[in-house]
Formats: structure tokens, C-alpha cells, sequence
């Protein structure tokens, strides 16, 4: 008897065959997976330039440090000029006014800061804050000996205090200091200093000579965003913060000795001194850079919702491939045929799971936008499924499947220290 030859396999009806063309379109679906994450990119950085440009029309991060006790003193350099006609080098002796810059003794900080509502454009919101500060504190008697500078060189009636921030332009009313019972003027400084790009504020001369210990008091109040940053440039420095804030970020070069946080909002308190801060208490020539010291508090938004759309996407190649498992175990067992173009479109479905997610997102919660993508694409997936295999038992397993798949990656995605660790026991 002659057997028929139409009855064999080729290779590419093959079980094998069919697993390697569906592991390719599986990598090739990578492509498409790698643009839906540089789009959530690219909107993430479209939501920071139009953050970013919003707060600085209200106001950008906080950074102070001040008040600082300067005086001008007279000091004598050497200057070499040459003659142009003999090239002999001759060196005279030039008196030029150099400053010193002198911190407190003892500096209380009281800062009040207020989370406004948030200032929407378009669909991006930016927090804000009003905060309101009071320095309080002492100077001790200046002290020159250390540089032998004679006390004739020193020109005690035009000392002044300044104040150095980056945040001018946010200030919210006249600045002043009570100085040894008498009240001062703040007025922006020029800037001295190439090197120094912080901006400031500075009283006109105070032509008092100071006592031991001269007591000042100066309230500041300023429109920010973001963050707030201060030096601790008291030889005992002392800071309350409260806020209505309940998700601060405590950072900078201190911690908060003490700290509260409630539903309500927080309140921290630092005491630093002197000894646990890298710079002296009184400088001359110029003042030092001390940004890298200041302790800080940032009002960050806890849930970074792109953050969390560019995690799910990252599980993208296990969804699409454990899927696609699901659907090759049932065409095995069955022996119901599903074409690669079949393939394709569940394989399109599941990359929709990530446009719709990151769209709603931007409109809503991340948590709603979860749970009505993962049950668009679920619903989809699971009725398309009926009519590759023909019956409702296959289906309902698969739609089960992906229920469970998408609540395991939204249980991992809301996870941040155990992340890693539940995601590969799972």
C-alpha cells in the first residue's frame, strides 16, 4: 500500500519551527516597547520644562545663608609694573580695602513653610510654598589678631550685614534686621566677587563698633518651589521647620536632630555646631562656597507617576513573552492552529496596555489608569481569544492569566525596597 506524502511535516509546521517564530516576533514587539518608553521619556521631560518654567515665574528652590557681619579693613599689596622704555620691573606698595566676613555666635532659625495649591498648566501641576523665616541670634566681637591686622586698619563705621540667596526676585516683603535696638534696610548687593554667583542682600553702613555680644532679629519671607536649603553658620545653630507638607525629604549635609511626621504635615529640628561643620566662623578676603553644608527639605510629590509608567514598561518583554507562552501551550495541547499573524495582534494588544496607561495617567491617578488599561487589554485579548479557539474554556483561562500577571507587576511596581526581591521570587 502506497502512503501518501501530502500527510508529512515540513519543518516549518514543525512545533519547533512554530516556538522559534514566536520567540522572533517576540523580539521583534521590542521595538515597538523601546518607543512607547522613550515616549514616556520624552513626556517626562516635557513635565519638568513645563514644571520647571512655571516655578520660576513663582519662584525656584530656597537657598540661604546669613546674616553675615562684614567690615572693611585696609591692607597694603605689592605691584609689580614695568617700565616701557628701560623694561626694569619696579615694585610699589598700594593700599586696597579688603573685606572680613564675620558669622554669629548663636543663630535661631524659625521657618514656617506652607504648601500652596498646586499651579496647573496645561496637564502638569508644580508644588509651591510661601515660608516664612526668622533669624534670631548674637555676634561676638570681631577678631582680627588672627591676620595681625592693626586696628587702625580697620573701618569700624562702615561695616554691614549681608545676607546671601539665590531667590531675589521671590522675596515677598522688605527685608530688615534690629541690630543693637535700631532697625536696617536690606538693599540687593553688588556682586563683588567673580567667582561667587549667589546673589545677596545688604544693609547700608552701620557705624557702630560691637559690643560683646549685639543681639539681631530679621524676618524674610519668600514665594518657592522644590526645596529649601540653609547654612548653619552660627557657632550654635538651632532650626525648627514646620510644614503642612506630609512627604519631605529630609537631605543636604544634616540631618534633622529631631523630626515629626504626620497626615497633617511635619515638623524637624536641627542643632549643629560648629565643630560638626568643615569652616572657621570668620573669614577675610572672601567668603567661602558653602553650598555643599546646608542641610535641606524638599517637597517632593511621593508618587512619580512616569517614574511608575517607566517600571510597568520594563516588564513589557515578560508580559508579551509569558503570554505568548500561554497561547503556544493551549495550540500544543489542543492542536488548534493560531497563525503567526494571530500572534501579531495579541502581541499589538498587549503594547496598547502601555499607551493607554501613560495617556489616562496624565489626566488621572496612576492606580486608575492600571486597573482600566489592564482590563481594556484583558477584555480585548480575551474575546479575540474566543474566536482564535473557537470555545469559552480557553479564554477564560487566559483572560485569568493576565489578571493575574498585570495585579503581580502592579504589586512589584508599588513596591520600592522589596521590588527586586519580589519580583524574582515571582
Amino acid at each position: 500500500m502506497e502512503v501518501s506524502q501530502n500527510n508529512q511535516k515540513t519543518f516549518f509546521q514543525t512545533t519547533t519551527a512554530k516556538l522559534l517564530m514566536v520567540g522572533l516576533l517576540t523580539f521583534v514587539l521590542l521595538i515597538p516597547l523601546f518607543l512607547i518608553q522613550d515616549l514616556i521619556t520624552e513626556r517626562s521631560l516635557r513635565q519638568k520644562e513645563v514644571i520647571a518654567e512655571t516655578t520660576q515665574k513663582w519662584g525656584t528652590n530656597v537657598y540661604i545663608y546669613g546674616p553675615i557681619l562684614r567690615i572693611p579693613y585696609t591692607a597694603f599689596e605689592n605691584v609689580e609694573t614695568t617700565n616701557s622704555q628701560t623694561n626694569a620691573i619696579m615694585t610699589s606698595r598700594q593700599s586696597v580695602t579688603k573685606f572680613a566676613y564675620f558669622f554669629p555666635n548663636q543663630l535661631q532659625n524659625s521657618i514656617v513653610t506652607t504648601v500652596q495649591p498646586a499651579l496647573q498648566r496645561s496637564i502638569y501641576k508644580s508644588n509651591v510654598f510661601t515660608t516664612k523665616m526668622n533669624f534670631n541670634g548674637n555676634f561676638s566681637v570681631p577678631d582680627f589678631t588672627s591676620e595681625a591686622i592693626p586696628n587702625e586698619s580697620i573701618q569700624w563705621n562702615k561695616a554691614s550685614i549681608i545676607i546671601k540667596t539665590n531667590n531675589l526676585k521671590s522675596l515677598q516683603k522688605e527685608v530688615k534686621i534690629t541690630l543693637n535696638s535700631k532697625e536696617y534696610n536690606f538693599e540687593p548687593m553688588p556682586n563683588r566677587d567673580a567667582n561667587d554667583t549667589i546673589e545677596g542682600l545688604e544693609t547700608a553702613a552701620i557705624p557702630i563698633k560691637l559690643d560683646a555680644k549685639t543681639a539681631f532679629n530679621l524676618d524674610i519671607n519668600y514665594n518657592g518651589s522644590d526645596k529649601i536649603s540653609i547654612v548653619p553658620i552660627g557657632k550654635t545653630t538651632n532650626a525648627t521647620m514646620t510644614s503642612n507638607w506630609n512627604s519631605p525629604s529630609f537631605d543636604g549635609n544634616f540631618i534633622p536632630t529631631t523630626k515629626k511626621i504626620t497626615k497633617d504635615g511635619f515638623t524637624a529640628n536641627w542643632n549643629i555646631l560648629h565643630f560638626n561643620r568643615p569652616f572657621a566662623q570668620s573669614h577675610f578676603g572672601f567668603l567661602p562656597k558653602l553650598s555643599k553644608y546646608a542641610f535641606s527639605v524638599s517637597f517632593i510629590n511621593p508618587v512619580n507617576e512616569y517614574q511608575q509608567n517607566e517600571r510597568a514598561s520594563k516588564y513589557g518583554f515578560l508580559v508579551i513573552a509569558l503570554t505568548f507562552l500561554v497561547f503556544f501551550l493551549i495550540q500544543t495541547l489542543s492542536k488548534i492552529n493560531i497563525h503567526l499573524f494571530q500572534y501579531t495582534m495579541i502581541g499589538v494588544a498587549l503594547l496598547l496596555f502601555y499607551t493607554l496607561l501613560i495617556s489616562i495617567t496624565e489626566h488621572s491617578s496612576f492606580s486608575f489608569a492600571y486597573v482600566i488599561a489592564a482590563v481594556s487589554v484583558n477584555v480585548l485579548i480575551s474575546l479575540y481569544s474566543v474566536s482564535i479557539l473557537k470555545n469559552k474554556k480557553f479564554p477564560l483561562f487566559i483572560g485569568l492569566s493576565l489578571s493575574v500577571l498585570y495585579a503581580f507587576i502592579y504589586v512589584i511596581i508599588q513596591l520600592e525596597d522589596y521590588a527586586l526581591l519580589v519580583g524574582s521570587i515571582g
